[in-house]
């Protein structure tokens, strides 16, 4: 079976920006500079008003998109930096373990960049306004692709993320922010398009980044599902990311219920006691006890907990990613490396996760809020699909739908694009509204008129 190789899996090279060499500046690699031109992008900073799991939320201390990504880019930085040490000498000689950490920051920084207003709900509104356009008027996919029409049924913000740090930020259809084949094949969850989607529907590509799919994986020799089949198997990078997500949805999703009165200080405590691994008359235990008794804060007392759960995480799923580093080169690794973990640890993040769907994702202000988001995504979509429908096929404009293109700006498709490439065009400007701007622009077109 052909193996997948650490020096092509970790090349430096960028998309559409290729010096020679490694290019290592003084103080920081070409993998510190992908961090940076992540950070620095604005897709990146609207995330801060994007929901993570609570929409609209007034509450300072729940989590956005944007502090999720920061603290699942600080896990990832350990995973990647503790397995960089434990692999030593099998990596290439120009990379050291805090590249190998940042490689994984980097990544995990982007993972959610892609992401519609109001989160997953917002990727569900998206795919269920286009499948009911689909039977209401289908001329609107009149010229498509069945692929193409596929993308559309099943908007999905991992494809979107590898658009947007492709295609949009910074040089825009040329590169975009040309960060280096390694860590695009680490953000690269789902290495496919939507034909090859597994049982969840999951893919990482639209048909029109495809060429760019083909191209990061030859640059990095990652396999093939199947002979001849347009669908890869995982960077091994990708399991740290991966990792790194699991890990923090499922332990700050138990801190934000708490904070948000949704579950009981007691519940919580046992779930990450249980990751920690804690046992009665631990030292750990024996002061959080002195906190309780000192009168310290809840938040306090779980943040110490919560601490104290990541670490043990992070040392067991770096374990699993060395042990099992000869599977993952294979592209045969078919389970997430917490399953590779003590049962405790498994058994503590699975329960979380149940904690957060029985009780967090059901709670009645999330609910009521999530039917909100398919009204104003429904408002906008068909505004600017409409528009951009109209445009393609008679070559102009109403007044009504001239002052919907307008709002786009130098970014409105042309007449002669293809109907996909118009409806990518659309669906990238609403895609990237914050939660907050897509609700004012969906009233406003409504009829909610403001002065100034």
């Amino acid at each position: 079976m052909t193996q997948m190789h650490w020096a092509r899996l970790l090349e430096p090279i960028r998309l559409q920006d290729r010096p020679s060499g490694t290019g290592r500046e003084v103080g920081r690699s070409p993998f510190h500079k992908d961090h940076d031109r992540i950070v620095f992008a604005g897709s990146f900073r609207r995330l801060g008003r994007k929901t993570q799991v609570h929409p609209l939320t007034e509450n300072d201390h729940i989590h956005t998109r944007l502090s999720h990504s920061l603290e699942v880019g600080c896990v990832g930085r350990s995973l990647g930096m503790i397995v960089g040490e434990r692999l030593g000498e099998r990596l290439p000689s120009f990379l050291t373990s805090a590249d190998l950490g940042v490689i994984v920051q980097a990544a995990c920084l982007g993972h959610d960049i892609g992401n519609p207003p109001f989160g997953h709900a917002g990727e569900y509104a998206i795919r269920d306004w286009f499948q009911a356009a689909r039977r209401h008027s289908p001329q609107l996919f009149e010229g498509l692709s069945d692929a193409e029409t596929r993308d559309l049924l099943t908007y999905e913000g991992n494809a979107q993320g590898f658009r947007i740090v492709t295609q949009i930020e910074y040089n825009q259809f040329n590169g975009g922010m040309r960060l280096t084949a390694a860590t695009l094949g680490a953000m690269l969850k789902y290495p496919w398009t939507v034909e090859h989607a597994l049982g969840g529907g999951k893919f990482g590509a639209y048909q029109s980044e495809r060429g760019l799919l083909a191209e990061v994986a030859e640059l990095l020799g990652l396999r093939r599902r199947e002979p001849g089949v347009f669908a890869w198997c995982r960077h091994p990078l990708a399991y740290l990311v991966e990792a790194a997500d699991d890990i923090c949805y499922a332990l700050l999703d138990l801190e934000d219920g708490l904070e948000m009165g949704i579950l009981r200080f007691d519940e919580v405590a046992e779930v990450l006691s249980q990751i920690a691994g804690l046992e009665p008359g631990d030292p750990f235990v024996v002061e959080l006890e002195r906190m309780e008794r000192s009168g310290v804060s809840r938040r306090r007392r779980v943040a110490a907990l919560r601490g104290a759960a990541m670490e043990r995480a992070v040392n067991e799923v770096a374990e699993a990613f060395v042990e099992h580093e000869q599977a993952l080169l294979g592209g045969n690794l078919d389970s997430d490396l917490l399953e590779h973990c003590h049962p405790d640890l498994a058994w503590g993040v699975g329960r979380a996760k149940e904690l957060a769907r029985k009780r967090i994702f059901q709670n009645e202000r999330k609910a009521k809020l999530e039917i909100g988001a398919y009204t104003t995504l429904g408002i906008l979509l068909e505004a600017f699909i409409g528009a951009a429908h109209e445009l393609h096929t008679t070559g102009t404009s109403s007044f009504k739908h001239q002052r919907v293109l307008a709002l786009i700006g130098e970014n409105t498709p042309l007449p002669s694009w293809s109907l996909y490439a118009s409806y990518r065009r659309m669906l990238d400007f609403i895609g990237g509204m914050t939660d907050h701007y897509a609700v004012d622009l969906a009233q406003e077109m409504g009829g909610r008129l403001r002065g100034e």
